[in-house]
């Protein structure tokens, strides 16, 4: 009887740390994420499911053009691409991207910009990211909600970096 009460003491315990463990992970490390919509296509599709990175940010800085996951409301998140950082003037004009004045390429639209005829893919704007701020849009530019209308983000409300899809099985990559 004594045996059968170690060995279902040493079960609970092992299952008591696996739990503690997958807590801490899931909590401070990485969590699981769905995209949710269209505004990162083509880069990535709607209901991709991701892994954010929660602690790149805690020992270093968002890089331009990272993709992050961000607190958009109370009850939703966004995964939009770093575009301005704090302190950066942004513009667009004949749908090229302008950072503090140099012209910048991105490859990740290459494929929309050929397919659009009728106006450019990127609606020209100006704007100065504030100090402790991020600009921040989707790569599908007609159609992602970002900072050109819910404004520059905090980067506190930053969760932090994702590039790595690893469901649906058959799309398992890295994105950039």
């Amino acid at each position: 009887m004594t045996r059968q009460k170690n060995e279902l003491f040493e079960w609970l315990k092992a299952l008591a740390i696996a739990v503690i463990l997958a807590a801490v992970i899931r909590y401070f490390l990485f969590a699981p994420i769905i995209v949710d919509g269209y505004s990162m296509m083509p880069t990535l599709q709607d209901k991709d499911r991701m892994l954010v990175n929660k602690i790149g940010y805690l020992i270093g800085n968002p890089n331009r053009f990272d993709i992050v996951v961000f607190h958009a409301t109370e009850e939703k998140d966004y995964i939009k691409r770093i575009i301005g950082l704090p302190g950066d003037h942004i513009e667009y004009k004949d749908d090229i991207l302008y950072i503090n004045g140099q012209s910048y390429d991105e490859p990740y639209l290459v494929e929309y910009k050929k397919e659009v005829f009728d106006a450019p893919l990127t609606e020209p704007f100006e704007i100065k990211v504030p100090d402790g701020h991020l600009f921040v849009m989707g790569d599908n530019r007609r159609q992602s909600r970002d900072s050109r209308h819910i404004g520059p983000v905090s980067i506190d409300e930053v969760m932090g970096k994702t590039n790595m899809v690893y469901w649906p099985f058959a799309d398992i990559r890295m994105v950039d």
